[in-house]
């Protein structure tokens, strides 16, 4: 049930006169989270609600889809004509002056980018200042509920020990000399989440060798994805439990098949592990100061590391992405390379921090989930953060 006061309060917070969700045949998902509507609840003709920060909200509707939004409180306006919607969208941000949107200057974050450009050119000649509606789509779709916090931990518990069971189940392979691929080890992770109650959007990566120094490696089968002894190993995991609006736990760790890892993979991780401890004391930093930080921020600080020891151009992809039931969820990412993230990381949400480096004959990647509670605590969660690369044959 969408929280009218409660959205209000963030507007006044925020220092905006409105928010105008709108959206045309579901192309504005976030709009839909945010006013509690489900898939089948959207139809074929343009609506929109405005939630002024004093007041009561607004709908337009169109005539032959006036229920579109009957469950939702405020005023209504049916329009037919375009001329009429075009009116309608007047009377909706009547003395409004600032006004929230799905939207993003210079799409700089796509990710907040659903409304039309027409419509964005539509409002602006009402003579209304748009602002991107970013941080307030994170307090009402990206901030985690007590149940979800809670499914995050739990999930977190099952996608640690995953890692325990991969490696084992390398290890025993190897020992009995039986030739096992990527494929072999991700359906033994997929069968860890089964017997514990997880699900997961796709399955996990796992990537051998120069496989590892791929970012989005498509696990396979076959030569050169064979797993043996004296192999390196990427495994990048995500899950959720199995229940209604539970939040994904998302991880990666490396391992060697060997009893000793090789100096120049120790080398390579050690600078990932650095740069990954960096961007988490820079989250930690800023809030036991009370100061804001924008996801754009931490990237930066990250990134730094790795470019100082010479790896920049190796680091392909931004420091980390919000997590929520989606495994790519709908708030900050710390990004700073792929968009400027300039949206603030808030007290319920939770976002990964995974630098890399990718070389040609392996890639390393350490992924960690970030956690900030309800008191603005920050949590690592995942079990401990990994501290070096796994020499899987004297470990397991």
């Amino acid at each position: 049930m969408i929280d009218i006061p409660a959205i209000q309060s963030a507007l006044g917070q925020f220092g905006i006169d409105g928010w105008l969700l709108y959206d045309f045949r579901g192309s504005n998902l976030l709009a839909q989270r945010v006013l509690g509507l489900t898939p089948s609840d959207v139809g074929s003709r343009r609506y929109a609600y405005c939630i002024p920060a004093k007041g009561e909200p607004r709908k337009l509707v169109h005539r032959i889809e006036e229920g579109a939004l009957a469950g939702l409180p405020g005023s209504k306006t049916v329009y037919l004509k375009w001329q009429e919607f075009e009116a309608g969208l007047g009377r909706l941000l009547d003395g409004l002056k600032r006004v929230a949107l799905e939207y993003s200057a210079h799409n700089s974050i796509p990710y907040v980018s659903r409304v039309d450009a027409g419509t964005v050119e539509l409002i602006k000649r009402l003579g209304v200042e748009i602002v991107s509606s970013g941080d307030l789509i994170q307090v009402f779709e990206a901030a985690w509920d007590d149940a979800q916090e809670r499914s995050h931990f739990d999930a977190a518990v099952h996608t640690d020990a995953a890692y325990g069971r991969a490696w084992r189940f390398i290890a025993e392979a190897v020992r009995r000399g039986t030739v096992i691929d990527e494929v072999a080890v991700q359906a033994e992770i997929l069968k860890h989440f089964a017997e514990n109650g997880l699900e997961t959007e796709h399955p996990p990566i796992v990537a051998v060798g120069p496989h590892a120094g791929n970012p989005h490696h498509e696990t396979s089968s076959g030569p050169g994805s064979e797993v043996r002894e004296g192999d390196f190993v990427l495994i990048d995991l995500w899950a959720k439990l199995q229940k209604p609006r539970a939040v994904y736990s998302d991880l990666t760790r490396v391992g060697f098949v060997g009893k000793t890892v090789p100096p120049r993979i120790t080398e390579v991780f050690q600078i990932v592990a650095k740069a990954r401890d960096t961007a988490i004391e820079t989250v930690r930093a800023a809030f036991a100061a009370n100061r804001p930080i924008a996801g754009c921020e931490v990237d930066r600080a990250c990134r730094q590391v790795i470019e100082a020891a010479g790896y920049g151009d190796r680091f392909v992809h931004r420091t980390g992405h919000s997590i929520g039931q989606e495994t790519h969820g709908n708030g900050a990412n710390i990004d700073d390379l792929e968009t400027h993230d300039t949206r603030l990381l808030l007290p319920r949400t939770c976002f990964s921090i995974e630098p890399g480096i990718y070389l040609p004959e392996f890639g390393i990647r350490s992924e960690v989930n970030v956690y900030i509670d309800g008191g603005s605590k920050v949590h690592v969660t995942g079990g401990p953060i990994q501290t070096a690369v796994v020499p899987i044959l004297s470990e397991f």
